[in-house]
């Protein structure tokens, strides 16, 4: 009985308390709007920022094994953990010289912050890798046939090595000719070498390139690929060591173990901030993406680079939609893909959610383009590529040059090309449909809330 007075009296009590805030709405709106609606907005707000203090993903500090990489020796066998080349610690270390040294004292020169040391090999290769032993060789071939054939390996192969090479890969493509996606033609982005170390290199590179400081003899040449096993359970690392050592990619292809799972996002961030091309690419480990469209990559970001030759070109299967590869999709998985491209257009800034597919996992970033979204990388999870896409977005203006070098204007942003790939399904996808989804939408909401209140800057993860 005395709990349903209670009961009674604390309804009795909320309805009049309703009444008396719809009395004073109606009657004083704006001492309504200023005594009521403003507070609990502000408190509103507050709770929703220190909640996302709370939830959003916070990157950890890479170990010091993480900063090593092994790959095998001209004998075969496999090396002791190397130092890893590291562009972003470099860059860390002249942004604090320069805070530190506000006025810079005579005769002692400190680069620009977002000055990036030169490239030492014309195209790197990012790979994120979980338990893929059984998919990883697949895509490594088709990776490194093209590569070969376009970039060549760096100049430091010794001709033995090369006719040991082409031996072996003569050998290995009338075994498999008939297995081989077929090469994607493009417009010529490859000027022919008069060298014979490397079939084909890059053309001249534009006056403000990061590189153009250095002579001419210091151009960079070949390629390296970098896999980054997340924590792998299976045998991924040493599946990917007996492909270089088959193909004689000593020092060419580095494996880079992480301690501890990561999340693909954070192993592709790992593997940018450790790689010395002038072109810096990362492609999934199960080849879904057809390789040799890195020259359509490639020709797309040229396309689209500024005055200081930032530029981004991302993968895109947006061109698929009606053929057999999505027609023949579960109805579920079309309509969540559907439905988190409606949310991605509603919560995304504008250049953002203008592009048609962001989550491709095969995109490329000219080296003078990382400084500017690497470093305040945070997202580890499925959300990272929209991440990496705000991030270029939001970069600070650059000067616009003409024909003869004059500053006429300013661009904000880094411009990013969306390029058709061809693209097919490949089984042993470790993605959750519904489940992974779900996550995809809660963090895609989480990171565009962090940046709106300023939990996130563009400050360093």
């Amino acid at each position: 009985m005395a709990a349903n007075n209670i009961g009674a009296g604390a309804v009795a009590a909320l309805e009049r308390l309703a009444w008396f805030v719809w009395a004073t709405a109606t009657e004083r709106p704006f001492y309504f709007l200023f005594v009521f609606v403003v507070p609990l907005l502000t408190v509103g707000i507050f709770a929703i920022y220190i909640l996302l203090h709370l939830i959003a993903p916070k990157p950890r500090a890479p170990y010091p094994s993480e900063k090593t990489y092994l790959t095998t020796s001209l004998d075969g066998t496999t090396t002791i953990p190397q130092p890893l080349a590291c562009w972003y610690d470099r860059w860390r270390a002249e942004g604090k010289l320069q805070e530190e040294y506000a006025t810079i004292p005579a005769g002692f020169p400190v680069p620009e912050q977002l000055a990036i040391e030169p490239a030492e090999v014309e195209v790197s290769v990012v790979v994120p890798a979980y338990n893929e032993e059984a998919r990883i060789v697949k895509a490594l071939e088709e990776m490194v046939e093209y590569l070969d054939q376009e970039f060549g390996r760096p100049e430091k192969d010794t001709l033995l090595e090369r006719l040991d090479r082409s031996s072996k890969q003569r050998g290995s493509k009338t075994k498999n000719n008939n297995k081989k996606r077929a090469v994607t033609p493009h417009r010529l982005v490859f000027k022919p070498s008069s060298s014979t170390s490397t079939p084909r290199n890059r053309s001249a590179s534009p006056p403000n390139s990061d590189f153009s400081s250095t002579s001419s003899t210091a151009q960079p040449s070949g390629y390296e690929i970098l896999i980054v096993d997340d924590g792998s359970r299976d045998r991924t690392v040493e599946v990917a060591l007996a492909f270089a050592r088959r193909h004689g990619l000593h020092d060419i292809l580095r494996v880079i173990k992480l301690a501890r799972n990561r999340g693909k996002g954070g192993a592709v961030t790992h593997g940018l901030r450790h790689v010395r091309g002038r072109y810096a690419v990362f492609a999934d480990a199960d080849g879904a993406s057809r390789f040799s469209d890195l020259g359509r990559l490639i020709e797309g970001c040229e396309d689209v680079v500024d005055g200081s030759n930032r530029g981004v070109a991302i993968g895109s299967r947006a061109h698929l939609v009606g053929s057999d590869a999505v027609v023949k999709r579960s109805a579920i998985r079309n309509f969540l893909m559907r439905s988190f491209h409606a949310l991605l257009t509603i919560l995304t800034p504008p250049a953002t959610s203008r592009i048609r597919d962001t989550q491709c996992g095969f995109k490329l970033f000219s080296r003078a383009a990382l400084p500017h979204i690497i470093p305040y990388m945070h997202a580890e999870g499925w959300i990272f590529d929209i991440e990496m896409l705000m991030l270029a977005e939001s970069a600070p203006a650059t000067p616009v040059l003409a024909s003869d070098g004059s500053v006429i204007g300013a661009t904000a942003g880094i411009r990013v090309a969306e390029v058709p790939v061809h693209w097919e399904e490949v089984a042993g996808s470790k993605v959750s449909l519904v489940g992974d989804s779900l996550r995809m939408a809660v963090g895609l909401a989480v990171l565009r809330a962090s940046w709106m209140l300023g939990v996130y800057r563009r400050r360093v993860a």
